[in-house]
């Protein structure tokens, strides 16, 4: 198999890697995150303006069609520079969920202005008793005149307290757990009925906490008929994490190895010490196994809904615990210091922790391994 980039994907890299090297070194990005919204709102509109959001969305909704590995190439240099900005939200998860179950009129009102980073979306589909299920759901949807009335409750919705629309996720048939009778629906946060909590993640992003009381939404999709569509719009967002976790951990190997060269200790640099090449080394490929399965995933997901989901499952799970590792390497290298919120590898090993956690972590993704089915 050819995984050298085309001109355009190698375009894309070099853009997004610029934009990160010029704009998000580590005091950079602790400006960004004392903004009002936790985010760079310059460099969200500077990302709009480059065209970056439009890259995963089919050219009828305005985008460049881009695929799993345009995500790859994307977020890997987001995770090299630990952005803070609701791409992951709004473009992967909300926006792509819109344009796959959408009708076009919904398409034509919402996405332009969040592909012009205008409108942020934020996908709202995890509860507090579900775990990581996302077809565990609760909250209901009923008919109501020629609308429909949402009650229930979505816990650590990604960006979710300065999304302008939520998508939704709600049964409107069906019991709790079952595939069948989930629907999608867009809903204003601003609206009487809807509570939103919103708070700071570990890893410096935001998310919030949404209830809804009889909130009024729109039917997004077939009603009842969401479950494929909500699935690949999370396989898209697991490609996205796990790229994102291949930039991380490129970062945390890089700053690690430069403080054991640096680093001196009996007046030499603890670099020498043996047992820390080895562990070094552990890191790396550590590094290059994940490399390499988050490439497999990015390549998967044209594939029939069986083997997207098996592969998906399976880099998720291998580079959870791939960046776990990193990030606890990198931290008892560093020593004490490592642990302070002035280093950056402290802020590199959180936000590897937490995307082990973002959309499953590696204990429900190798559970879900062993439990898809092989595809014919």
């Amino acid at each position: 198999m050819d995984f050298t980039l085309n001109d355009e994907q190698r375009m894309l890299e070099e853009t997004a890697g610029r934009l990160v090297r010029d704009r998000y070194g580590f005091e950079q990005r602790r400006r960004h995150a004392a903004e009002p919204k936790g985010y760079g709102a310059a460099i969200w509109a500077m990302m709009a303006e480059l065209g970056l959001p439009a890259v995963p969305f089919p050219e009828r909704d305005g985008g460049f069609a881009g695929g799993g590995v345009e995500l790859l190439v994307l977020h890997r240099q987001f995770g090299r520079g630990l952005t803070l900005e609701p791409y992951l939200a709004s473009v992967v998860l909300g926006g792509g969920l819109l344009s796959r179950l959408g009708g076009e009129a919904q398409r034509d009102a919402v996405l332009p202005q969040a592909i012009a980073g205008e409108t942020i979306l934020a996908l709202a589909y995890a509860e507090p008793a579900a775990g990581y299920d996302p077809f565990w759901i609760g909250t209901r949807a009923e008919r109501a005149g020629d609308g429909w009335r949402i009650s229930g409750a979505k816990s650590v919705v990604l960006h979710g307290d300065g999304a302008g629309r939520l998508l939704v996720t709600a049964r409107t048939g069906g019991g709790t757990g079952d595939r069948d009778g989930i629907s999608v629906f867009l809903v204003d946060p601003t609206q009487a009925g809807v509570g939103v909590r919103g708070y700071a993640t570990i890893d410096g992003l935001r998310a919030a906490e949404v209830t809804l009381v009889g909130a009024a939404g729109e039917l997004v999709g077939p009603e009842g008929g969401a479950a494929e569509a909500l699935e690949a719009t999370l396989a898209a967002g697991c490609v996205a994490l796990c790229a994102e976790a291949v930039g991380a951990m490129e970062q945390a190997c890089e700053l690690t190895l430069d403080y054991l060269k640096t680093r001196q200790q009996f007046g030499a640099p603890i670099g020498r010490n043996q047992v820390l090449q080895h562990r070094m080394v552990d890191m790396r490929i550590a590094l290059e196994q994940a490399r390499s399965m988050a490439i497999l995933a990015a390549c998967s997901l044209e594939l029939s809904p069986a083997e997207r989901e098996r592969r998906v499952s399976a880099a998720k799970a291998l580079i959870g615990t791939a960046g776990r590792l990193v990030a606890e390497e990198a931290i008892q290298m560093h020593g004490g210091m490592g642990m302070t919120e002035e280093a950056a590898i402290s802020h590199y090993a959180k936000r590897l922790v937490m995307i082990d956690h973002w959309l499953g972590d590696s204990d429900y993704h190798t559970a879900r391994f062993a439990e898809l089915p092989e595809a014919a």
